[in-house]
């Protein structure tokens, strides 16, 4: 009967944890933004800490990039077509620059890039803050963000001084 008892506990916990992901449609683990030098490299080599002092070599001078790559990484429950989008806040610029990268029919996971290159990344000002989002179709699946993205609310929706 203990047996039993323990083969029902763990086909229960399994079944919560279907559930939980089930329950879960999509989800962005990781963004990592990179520079690229004029060559397209994000690193010189793979050691992480090389790729780190190079990435900040690339962030302080500018002349040695050719752009910047977002690699996102994501999974999704559902089958439908989905899409990533990278907005971007830059300096000199009011409205977000956005870019859209369809994903492959059928995938359920994995590593995407967003790259801004050429004269678009040229034009661009130094970036305030980014946001990346899993679209299926218009609908939001997940979404990831730095810090520094604050959400813009309705003018009807702003928060009234507090009366003293």
């Amino acid at each position: 009967m203990n047996l039993f008892s323990q083969l029902a506990t763990a086909l229960s916990v399994l079944g919560v944890l279907h559930a939980t992901v089930a329950a879960q449609p999509a989800k962005i683990s990781k963004v990592l933004p990179h520079w690229l030098d004029l060559q397209g490299r994000h690193t010189l080599s793979p050691s992480l800490l090389e790729r780190d002092a190079y990435q900040d070599r690339l962030r302080k001078d500018r002349a040695l990039c050719s752009g910047i790559r977002f690699d996102v990484k994501w999974s999704k429950n559902t089958s439908g077509d989905a899409k990533l989008q990278l907005e971007l806040r830059v300096t000199g610029i009011t409205k977000p620059i956005v870019r859209e990268l369809a994903i492959k029919p059928g995938r359920r996971s994995g590593w995407d890039a967003v790259t801004l290159h050429g004269d678009a990344f040229k034009a661009l000002g130094k970036i305030i803050a980014w946001r990346v989002r899993l679209l299926d179709g218009e609908i939001e699946l997940a979404k990831r963000r730095s810090f520094l993205w604050t959400e813009s609310k309705p003018a009807g929706e702003a928060e009234k001084p507090a009366s003293d």
